[in-house]
């Protein structure tokens, strides 16, 4: 199904294969279309999307997690836009045709191999943090770099077997010198734009891939003069996460302990539903998706947060339109989520004392109007 706005030739044009997948992914990306939509009209960008099944839903269609064509469609497009797969539909299925498969499958056939995490605690929200106000200090603003394409997701063997008098699992944990050195030193740059501060975490005690990652970082820190780098074992990170938000700028990881910091991060700052995603290759083409997975219980209730959905999709213009076009239409749908929360609205997730509690599609609205009502201060 493909859907156009604002179709004038002179327009920068920007193709979206839109993948919503399973649980609470097609109402989130339902909203983050009508916002990508605003902020495209605003700054006279022309969005073709492409909207094609992934997960549970393509295995219901086809008895695949990623049909052919799907993959064909995202090379095609210039990115793509994700909402979420999974759900216990799909639990006991072999691994070859769960729906996870099927997003592994998509970001080795895109080529992606670093995933950006920004986690922000915005103002409005300070009251929404688990953590006391002495333990968030200056508020809560890092950005972790998860290397993605090695690690535990993709090594071989991987495994369950009978040996012997009983079942075996084996996950092999695999990384080459190229993969760690690309993601690192992507992760020093966003931090001679950031803050300057790299925290890289390992758990060089105990793991060969986590020595080599820290011989690399290294090997490169003296390339980025103004970076200050150090090392930090996982479980430190974990703990100086919780008790120390605020020292930490950039975060570079592998791809398992990325995950599981990441969605620590979330939890500071009051939900995983907040949390976007970008994830990035060689080519520019991206995929952007909120971190929060398909939370099946919350389905078709109109309960989920799609803040985490519509700030992907800044990120979106941001990585996929690399002009001024692009970084305006970021810059919309950011403001107007944070206009958005000042106004006081949340969703169930973020349900705090005095909050004006509004369901998913309300709160996409509420952003587009936003982005319209900003538009209008312009003239």
């Amino acid at each position: 199904m493909d859907s156009e706005t604002g179709g004038e030739a002179s327009k920068a044009r920007l193709r979206v294969a839109l993948l919503p997948g399973d649980g609470i992914g097609p109402e989130v990306t339902a909203q983050a279309v009508k916002v990508m939509k605003a902020a495209a009209s605003a700054e006279g960008v022309s969005v073709v999307f492409n909207q094609m099944p992934i997960g549970g839903e393509a295995i219901e269609q086809t008895g695949e997690p990623i049909p052919e064509r799907v993959l064909a469609g995202c090379q095609r497009s210039d990115a793509v836009f994700l909402g979420a797969v999974g759900g216990p539909r799909w639990n006991n299925l072999p691994r070859a045709k769960r729906p996870e498969t099927g997003l592994l499958a998509l970001r080795q056939e895109l080529g992606l191999w670093a995933n950006l995490r920004p986690v922000k605690m915005y103002d409005p929200l300070a009251n929404a943090s688990p953590l006391r106000p002495e333990s968030l200090g200056h508020g809560v603003d890092m950005m972790v770099v998860r290397e993605l394409s090695g690690g535990l997701y993709y090594g071989r063997p991987s495994e369950c077997r009978e040996e012997g008098n009983g079942r075996v699992a084996v996950d092999t944990m695999w990384y080459t010198s190229r993969q760690i050195e690309r993601v690192v030193r992507l992760a020093f740059t966003l931090a001679q734009e950031r803050r300057g501060h790299l925290l890289s975490v390992d758990k060089a005690n105990v793991l060969s891939c986590s020595r080599l990652w820290r011989e690399i970082v290294d090997g490169v820190v003296s390339d980025y003069p103004g970076v200050r780098a150090e090392h930090m074992y996982v479980d430190a990170a974990a703990a100086e996460l919780v008790l120390r938000p605020h020292r930490f700028d950039v975060v570079v990881t592998e791809n398992m302990f990325g995950d599981i910091l990441s969605d620590l991060g979330g939890a500071l700052v009051g939900s995983l539903g907040l949390l976007p995603s970008a994830s990035l290759g060689d080519d520019g083409r991206g995929l952007f998706e909120p971190v929060h997975g398909s939370a099946p219980s919350l389905a078709g209730q109109d309960k989920a947060n799609p803040l985490g959905a519509i700030l992907s999709a800044a990120l979106l213009f941001r990585y996929s339109l690399p002009d001024g076009r692009g970084a305006g239409a970021a810059d919309r749908i950011d403001c107007a989520v944070l206009q958005v929360l000042r106004d006081g609205y949340r969703t169930l997730d973020l349900e705090v004392s005095g909050g004006r509690i509004v369901g998913t599609r309300a709160m996409g609205d509420l952003v587009v109007e936003a982005i319209d009502g900003g538009m209008r201060n312009e003239k």
